[in-house]
């Protein structure tokens, strides 16, 4: 009732009474009146409505307008932080100096604002959203904050008076619960509605919640009020279920009830199933979830019913149930929601909504205030279940996810909070348990070793969940919280929560399982590893290295310990499950055990940095030898992978291989794998270590010193990489320090050297590669100082340089000499190496140093390098190295090396130098180093006396037992022996030795040696383990099954030790006889012998031997002294190729194929010199011209298609190869040298007016308006803008030979770059783009000696015969081809441009227009020619622009084309320049205007005119006749322009000095005269000199000596002149000659024979050049006074024409700021001038600084995008653009776009494409004059090669 009355005032006074009074103390009716009034208007029943929201803010402001409220509040905003939120795609930034948390970030205001030189930030575009932390003490340092948030502002800020915000809490509690109210009545169930469409509901709420966004932008006050609505209970008791009567309310409260029933992370019906038997506190997760199936049960969980575990191992396909007892202390994890505020159903809505953009936005803007934060964070962590399970239903994940982390980060990062909401709300069990539930939805059964029984389960990595990565928003918070200590302390105290940790790591272990494929290649490569890999690195390595972080000094034992055992007893419990036994199932491959390396790291760090005992922490040696099986599986399996093993398995498993070991992965897989392996070596038995690794790479069966061999697993082909693999791998494994004592800046260094040594590579680059710590806050941060520091000390920085292609290096880092000297560590490259191919640059790169600096020049060897000590935890490893297994393996290998047995190899043999090496420096400790000569007895059954490497060294094997097949040599050698044994009575001696062999041969089988060592360690006890001796029937032979029975025992002879192999060896590979003289030994120095080739590698280890043990140096000299020759192998007949090694054979291709390169590079060089040289015709001709032969020697030109070589003739004319393309280049042009600028402020602007296109055009029209078109088309060149520019590669060939070329590309389906069907193709012999043929004029190239004659007529003769060859008309040539060809070339010219750029006359398409067009083409092409000179003619000579120049047969096409029209005799200029001729003015009508006078013409123009429309080929006395008329016409119109420029008083001046000077002789020579002259013609036109006689005062405020006139009148002139010569140059082929800039006058006036006979150059006078052929005072009267009639005619405006200047300074691209922010800040938000819009890719122009949406369809006109339009008006076609985003430029040209490259670099030198890095760029001056200089000379298209079309759409 009331409330309708209410409802008709209006709103302004209602709100006024209304709050009048509720401010009374007794309020009540006040109150009655509002809340009548919001039922009525606030009524959800009527949705939406835009009437309703003015309504609340009138009522909010309460008699105010809106606005002044507003400003009203902000006025008492005490905020101190910026909290500014943004969402995707917005451009932040982010300091790590100021940075507490990584995650901080700052709005470019606040960093702006803030003090940030030198420090370590970057601009980033935001990926999820985020909010300006700036202010925030908790995540950032104070120094960083903005001057604005520096300032505690809440100090100052008055209090808020009570009655401001009064209405606020009235009308707001209503206003939010309207707002729930739409929320709960939209939402529908995803199951139940079909046409489910949520954005429909949340497109109406938008003006609501965006109101309640600006809102919270009314600083800190509002934000009170509103933190106060949304987290009081009271309120939301009365409002959320509504009143009784309310039907509305009731049903929608029940929507509300029913949607919450299904929020827990286990829905209501379960619970009832399963709660049953269970206490009440058990409530059932998911499915089967901590359950390692039963076997944790003891640990963590009581057991379920028997019964259950049964059906359980059916298949964990059927969820199976466990009870979370507990583990779980809080059950409401996992029950219902119930809500107490606003805050809570908000967020449970916007969860529901799939957090919809606007809604986030309002929750976060809240977060300034303290109060609502911790409510918040509260609420978030309360809901933070249900967020997931929601996410994990969603269909837009990713987004959702976005919008996820665009909240919990603002809420986890900061320490004091996470920390509160952990010990409140239990957070980390949360998150533990959410995980496990997620991750249960995706188990499978593992099928891991035992396939059938295996009851281990992992996680499937082709479910969505792994798939689409849904899970790392949850997995990101994880990492984000435990990065605080006390947080991840709290985790690590926590036992149950552990092992929970453990149980979900566990279902990682082993995913992903590759079984190699024997048979068929798999028919569907699945791409799950992707998944796997991601998954490991995420889910489990980040939070391991977010805990270890925190276990860094002694007082974190405990928890190392702790987490230590948990994972053994995981680990023990995996093992049960796999039903792993000893050996590992064949033929299965999986690289993730995360539950290997959570145990390897923390052990690792347990040791380095807590100081613990490693024995401590180490189980029995049953568990390390099982822990140490499927580490060593995947190391063998690398190897496999890479010797094309597992080649079915398809591309896929390499792809596993390399991800592997890749930079992101390796320092969380493949190197605590290797760290763990290098624990077990240090406790295990070394022979029983050996001998697995062996085994494990299958090449136990290659380890015989029989040459022949059955083996059971490999084929032969194979048995040489994997014996390499096992060889490197032990290497690896023995000196490989990185978790055994090196320190972080050692291992940064290490890293570091390895990378640079595979390449040279850039600063960002090199800080992706180097595998850094994952967790952000730990110590080796790239972009630390340490990480600056160490590149400067191990890199030298190689500046971005530009190769002649055009290609663009990036500023590169390469290693310093001393690096490559001491440092390249080719162990460290190998295993750091994704691709093979990098070891071998690598080495290359080393050999390529080696060279340079004169060490080495042939092959060298991977160098041996020194290692850091080990740490005394792990002295174990050493006892690898001497362990007698290993030494029988060296000592066999080295005999078949040097026996030259098959699958050997240099690397082979470069491993087993390496081991001895480590061996000879890693002595055990307790040794005697000088030991006795051992005594014979000892060593019966065992190979050799000891285990030190040392001692072993010299000991001789003499005879060994071998099982060899029967067709095996050895066994023929026997026989043969035999039979020699039965003819001659042997002596008894003999036969005794051989007997005695029999008895002490060695026999050696690494398998059996293993399996005893397996079970002596299982079955002794510690008692026995002292005493165990080797049991004699070690020898019994070990057969592998099925292997051939045709095996026989054989007995070799050897009589050798390692040493005298060594020696041999050194023979071999030297093929010298006795290579190592007595005398060496004495001499050497090991430190020389650091790089080299196995010579020098022998040597080094000799030497070592022999330093260390006297008893080795002995025997040393006795083998050399005995120096036998060595026995010639076997396999010495020449036939046999076998023995000559594949590496060998390589090698040699190696050779074969550089030598041929070389040849035929230096073919191809002799071929482009020839080719090069032979270019323009004209050149060839200018050599001839001397000679003898007869006067009509034809050109010949080559055809580059058919090869032939031949005359161009009329039936089958030559071309040249040409690029036409309409150019703009001369129209950009300025007066001034300067660039302009390009904009950075709205203060700036860019005026074209001043170009010489903007004025060329201006002067036409003023032409056009007053004088008879067809002369002003005569007067001037257009082309300045759109011209047609013609350059050419110099190839030639036959038309009709081009036309089949191109039949053939347009049937060629290559995609090419070029479009075939607008005529364009590459030049069929250097491959240059083209797209026309210019046809060559059959005869001579240049006119013979006789038209070059200097002639003695006189200047009228000649004046009369120009006239004459004028008057000749033009001959219509016969029809020919090559006559078509020409017309066909005219056509592809006028195509060439825009039809704006060639119609310019009254009435298009007019013969006047054709032949405007035509003139100006050459001159057009004279000019840029100038352009490319360098703008004058000082360098002179033909430069490379001449040599690749086709004016010559430009000039004749278009000369035959411009022939055909005659200019009628009456108009013809050439009159009025050489006769006087009377006043004709009185017979014109007067409607018919007037022709331009001479003066205002353009002579350039003139000059080409006369020169086309005469016939061909001119007599060069005419064309010098013709240059000095026009001399002279030119010379007038300079003095015409410069009295201009003078004072009155000035004139006055001159004119009378030119009068004295009149009678005196000469005086047509001497400017003074001349000046006087026309000065006092020009002043009879009233208008020439009276108009600007104000304006001209201002500007020449100096006086005019008769020096600057003089150098005025030449500058005028000179343009004129350099044309001419140019001209002159190509038509006769005259040279031209460098000089000074100061000369260039006197020089060009001499070339064109203006100078007559006087030639001082010095002080050459400018009027000297003149030669008049009448009276020169009369013409110029006559000159003069066409312009003095003017001025009584209408056209008296036009005098203004006399005005002129024709020199414009060259071409230049605008100058750019030398930061890139500038450009950068200033355009990415500026709204595009013609839509106004910001454009999503915005351009600028830098010819013009035009602004232009790239992409966009806002700008788009008939189709074509704003790009490609302004390209084509601002430069014909050609545009360059630099894309403001992006940092990069884009070239178009025509058709066709490339991206060219970037001109800002940082401080690196390195291009940043797109702005990923956001690091600070600067100008790269040389880039950007390379870009300018590409434009200049038209060779875009010539340079860059990756040309696209653009269809447009630019």
């Amino acid at each position: 009732m009331m409330a309708a009355s209410l409802l008709r005032r209006d709103k302004k006074s209602t709100a006024a009474h209304l709050k009048a009074d509720l401010k009374r103390t007794d309020n009540s009716s006040g109150l009655r009146q509002l809340q009548e009034l919001l039922d009525s208007v606030l009524n959800p029943e009527r949705g939406s409505d835009p009437e309703a929201l003015e309504w609340c803010k009138w009522l909010l402001a309460g008699g105010d307008g809106f606005d002044e409220f507003c400003r009203t509040v902000r006025s008492y905003d005490n905020a101190t932080l910026c909290g500014l939120v943004w969402t995707a795609n917005f451009v932040a930034y982010r300091c790590r100096t100021c940075g507490i948390s990584p995650c901080m970030s700052l709005c470019a205001e606040c960093f702006n604002n803030g003090d940030h030189t030198g420090h370590d930030f970057n601009m980033f575009r935001s990926q999820a959203g985020g909010a300006c932390d700036c202010g925030d003490g908790n995540v950032m340092r104070e120094s960083g904050f903005c001057s604005r948030h520096r300032l505690k502002t809440g100090e100052n800020v008055p209090s808020v008076p009570r009655d401001l915000l009064l209405m606020s809490e009235m009308v707001l509690p209503r206003f939010i619960i309207t707002i729930i109210q739409y929320l709960r009545d939209g939402y529908t169930e995803p199951e139940s509605a079909a046409d489910r469409d949520l954005q429909k509901v949340l497109q109406q709420l938008e003006p609501h919640i965006s109101f309640l966004e600006e809102l919270t932008k009314m600083g800190g006050a509002m934000r009170t009020v509103l933190t106060k609505i949304l987290t009081n209970q009271q309120t939301f008791k009365e409002l959320s279920m509504g009143q009784e009567e309310n039907v509305y309310a009731k049903r929608n409260y029940e929507k509300y009830l029913s949607a919450l029933k299904s929020s827990g992370l286990v829905s209501v019906e379960e619970k009832g199933a399963g709660g049953a038997g269970a206490g009440a506190t058990d409530t059932p997760a998911g499915a089967g979830a901590l359950s390692l199936l039963g076997a944790t049960a003891a640990a963590s969980l009581e057991d379920s019913s028997k019964e259950e575990d049964q059906d359980g191992l059916q298949g964990v396909g059927q969820r199976k149930r466990v009870k979370l007892s507990s583990s779980t202390k809080d059950p409401s994890i996992m029950d219902t929601l119930k809500h107490k505020c606003f805050l809570e159903e908000l967020l449970f809505w916007t969860i529901k909504y799939e957090f919809p953009q606007k809604m986030v936005t309002f929750l976060l803007n809240m977060l300034p205030d303290q109060d609502y934060k911790i409510t918040f964070t509260k609420t978030f962590v309360q809901h933070y279940a249900f967020i997931m399970k929601t996410l994990m239903k969603s269909h837009e994940s990713d987004t959702m996810s976005n919008r996820i982390v665009h909240i919990s980060v603002q809420l986890f990062s900061n320490e004091e909070l996470a920390r509160h909401v952990t010990e409140e709300c239990q957070l980390l069990d949360i998150m533990v348990t959410v995980l496990l539930y997620m991750m249960e939805s995706c188990l499978i059964k593992s099928e891991l070793q035992d396939e059938e029984n295996n009851r281990h389960v992992v996680v499937n990595c082709g479910e969505a969940l792994l798939k689409n990565n849904t899970y790392w928003p949850l997995v990101s918070d994880f990492i984000n919280i435990l990065s605080h200590q006390s947080v991840a302390k709290r985790f690590l105290e926590d036992h149950s929560l552990l092992l929970l940790w453990m149980s979900f790591v566990s279902f990682f272990q082993g995913m992903n399982l590759n079984k190699r494929e024997l048979n068929e290649h798999v028919e569907f490569e699945s791409q799950t590893y992707y998944a796997a890999f991601a998954a490991e690195l995420e889910a489990c390595a980040q939070p391991m290295w977010g805990l270890l972080t925190h276990c860094k000094v002694k007082e974190t034992q405990e928890y190392t310990k702790t987490v230590v055992r948990y994972c053994l007893e995981t680990l023990q419990m995996w093992f049960d499950a796999i039903g792993f036994v000893d050996e590992p199932a064949l033929n299965q491959l999986t690289f993730h055990l995360p539950l290997h390396r959570y145990y390897a790291m923390f052990l690792s760090k347990g040791v380095k940095c807590q100081g613990l005992d490693l024995d401590s922490l180490l189980p029995d040696q049953e568990m390390l030898m099982k822990i140490m099986v499927h580490p060593l599986q995947i190391q063998a399996s690398l190897s496999e992978i890479h010797s094309n093993m597992w080649v079915r398995n398809g591309l896929q498993i390499k792809g596993q291989a390399m991800t592997y070991v890749q930079s992101h992965f390796c320092n969380s897989m493949i190197d605590p794998d290797i760290y763990l392996l290098q624990v077990c070596a240090s406790r295990l038995d070394p022979d029983y270590f050996i001998s697995s690794v062996f085994e494990r790479f299958k090449v136990v069966d290659l380890l015989t010193m029989a040459s022949q061999h059955q083996n059971a697993v490999l084929d032969s082909e194979q048995e040489r990489p994997m014996l390499e693999g096992a060889l490197t791998f032990l290497v690896i494994l023995s000196s490989l320090r990185i978790h055994l004592g090196m320190s972080d800046d050692e291992i940064l260094r290490a890293e570091m050297v390895s990378q640079l040594c595979m390449n040279d590579r850039t600063h960002s680059s090199l800080l992706d590669l180097i595998p850094e710590n994952p967790n952000p806050k730990s110590g080796v941060v790239p972009g630390s100082c340490s990480f600056e520091e160490m590149l400067s000390a191990v890199a030298d920085f190689k500046a971005p340089v530009f190769e002649p292609g055009g290609s663009m290096q990036q500023g590169m880092y390469t290693p310093k000499a001393e690096v490559w000297e001491k440092e390249f560590d080719p162990i460290m490259v190998i295993l750091r190496t994704v691709y093979r191919r990098d070891v071998q640059s690598a080495m290359d790169r080393y050999a390529a140093f080696l060279k340079q600096s004169g060490v080495h020049t042939g092959n060298p060897w991977p160098p041996y390098k020194e290692r850091t000590p080990l740490h005394p935890c792990y002295k174990g490893l050493v006892r690898l190295l001497h362990c007698k297994t290993l030494h029988i393996v060296i000592f066999t290998l080295l005999y078949k090396i040097w026996m030259d047995h098959q699958n050997m190899s240099e690397h082979v043999l470069c491993m087993v130098l390496y081991l001895i090496e480590l061996g000879l420096d890693n002595q055990v400790q307790d040794d005697k180093v000088e030991e006795e000569p051992c005594i014979e007895e000892h060593c019966h059954d065992s190979w050799f006396p000891g285990t030190s490497l040392l001692s072993n060294l010299h000991h001789v094997i003499n005879f060994v037992r071998v099982r060899v097949p029967e067709t095996a040599p050895e066994v023929e050698r026997k026989r043969e022996r035999e039979r020699e044994r039965e003819t001659p009575p042997s002596t008894s001696s003999e036969s005794a030795t051989f007997g005695q062999n029999l008895r002490e041969a060695q026999v050696f089988s690494l398998v059996a040696e293993r399996r005893r060592k397996f079970q002596e360690i299982i079955n002794r006890s510690n008692h026995e383990a002292s005493q165990a001796v080797r049991p004699k029937s070690s020898s019994s032979r070990w057969l592998p099954p099925g292997s051939p029975p045709q095996l026989v025992t054989e007995i070799l002879e050897i009589r050798e030790s390692m040493l005298s192999l060594l020696v041999k060896l050194h023979q071999k590979l030297s093929a010298k006889q006795n290579s190592l003289s007595l005398s060496w030994l004495a001499e050497v120095d090991p430190a020389h012998h650091a790089h080299g080739d196995g010579l020098t590698a022998i040597e080094r280890i000799l030497a070592k031997a022999s330093a260390r043990s006297r008893h080795s140096k002995r025997c040393l000299q006795e083998i050399c002294g005995k120096v036998c020759p060595p026995i010639p192998p076997k396999k010495n007949s020449p036939g046999d190729k076998k023995s000559m090694d594949k590496e060998e054979r390589r090698q040699r291709a190696r050779e074969r194929q550089q030598k041929l390169l070389a040849e035929f590079a230096s073919r191809q060089k002799s071929f482009m010199e020839t080719a090069m040289d032979v270019e323009s015709p004209e050149t060839d001709a200018v050599m001839d011209v001397g000679s003898a032969e007869p006067l009509d020697s034809e050109v010949l030109y080559d055809c580059v298609i058919c090869g032939q070589s031949g005359p161009s003739t009329e039936d089958r004319p030559t071309g040249l190869v040409v690029l036409l393309q309409a150019s703009s280049v001369l129209g950009h042009r300025c007066r001034s040298d300067t660039p302009k600028r390009l904009p950075t402020t709205d203060e700036e602007h860019i005026y074209p007016e001043d170009t010489c296109g903007a004025t060329n055009d201006v002067r036409l029209s003023l032409m056009q308006r007053y004088f008879k078109d067809s002369s002003c088309l005569q007067s001037v060149s257009v082309g300045w803008d759109g011209g047609v520019y013609v350059q050419t590669c110099g190839h030639t060939l036959h038309i009709d030979c081009h036309k089949s070329y191109m039949e053939s590309l347009r049937n060629d389906q290559v995609l090419q770059g070029f479009s075939v069907d607008k005529g364009e193709f590459t030049c069929p012999l250097c491959r240059q783009f083209a797209n026309s043929v210019l046809p060559c004029r059959p005869g001579r190239g240049i006119e013979t000696p006789a038209w070059h004659a200097p002639s003695n007529k006189s200047m009228s003769t000649l004046v009369k015969e120009v006239e004459d060859l004028q008057e000749q008309l033009g001959i219509f040539p016969a029809e020919s081809n090559l006559s078509k060809e020409m017309e066909s070339v005219i056509k592809d010219i006028k195509n060439t441009t825009q039809k704006k750029y060639m119609d310019y006359g009254k009435n298009p398409g007019s013969p006047d227009n054709d032949f405007l067009f035509m003139y100006s083409v050459a001159r057009t092409n004279l000019e840029l020619e100038l352009v490319h000179r360098g703008g004058n003619l000082c360098s002179g000579g033909a430069s490379a622009a001449a040599k690749r120049s086709c004016l010559n047969q430009l000039f004749h096409v278009l000369a035959m084309h411009m022939r055909l029209y005659s200019i009628d005799s009456a108009y013809n200029p050439w009159t009025r320049l050489t006769q006087s001729t009377h006043s004709r003015e009185t017979e014109f009508c007067d409607d018919e205007r007037p022709e331009v006078p001479m003066l205002f013409r353009d002579v350039p123009s003139l000059l080409i005119i006369f020169i086309l429309t005469m016939p061909q080929p001119l007599r060069k006395e005419h064309f010098t006749c013709v240059v000095k008329v026009l001399y002279s016409l030119q010379y007038t119109q300079a003095l015409a322009a410069l009295s201009i420029r003078f004072s009155r008083e000035e004139r006055l001046a001159w004119s009378n000095t030119g009068a004295a000077k009149k009678n005196m002789p000469n005086s047509d020579k001497s400017w003074e005269s001349l000046l006087g002259h026309v000065i006092s013609e020009l002043t009879k036109a009233k208008d020439v000199y009276d108009t600007n006689s104000e304006e001209a005062l201002m500007l020449s405020s100096s006086v005019w000596s008769p020096q600057s006139i003089e150098f005025t009148l030449q500058q005028f002139c000179l343009p004129f002149l350099r044309l001419s010569c140019l001209l002159q140059h190509h038509l006769y082929g005259d040279s031209l000659p460098g000089c000074q800039v100061e000369e260039e006058f006197s020089l060009l006036t001499g070339c064109l024979s203006l100078a007559g006979s006087v030639q001082s150059s010095g002080s050459m006078s400018s009027a000297a050049g003149l030669e008049w052929n009448l009276n020169a005072f009369d013409l110029i009267n006559q000159w003069c006074s066409e312009v003095i009639d003017l001025s009584s005619s209408p056209s008296q405006q036009s005098v203004s024409l006399l005005v002129q200047d024709p020199q414009w300074a060259a071409p230049r691209l605008l100058h750019l700021p030398d930061n890139y922010n500038t450009i950068f800040q200033y355009y990415h938000r500026k709204s595009c001038t013609s839509c106004g819009k910001t454009p999503k890719d915005p351009a600028l122009c830098l010819v013009c600084g035009a602004f232009v949406c790239l992409k966009g369809h806002c700008c788009k006109q008939q189709g074509v995008c704003e790009c490609v339009l302004h390209s084509q008006h601002c430069g014909a076609a050609t545009g360059i653009f630099l894309l403001v985003n992006a940092s990069v430029i884009i070239i178009i040209r025509g058709h066709r776009f490339c991206l060219w490259g970037s001109v800002y670099l940082d401080a690196h030198g390195e291009e940043d494409r797109d702005l990923r890095r956001g690091k600070p760029l600067y100008l790269c001056e040389e880039r950007y004059r390379v870009l300018e200089q590409q434009w200049v000379s038209h060779t875009f298209d010539h340079i860059n090669k990756r040309w696209g079309p653009h269809y447009n759409g630019l």
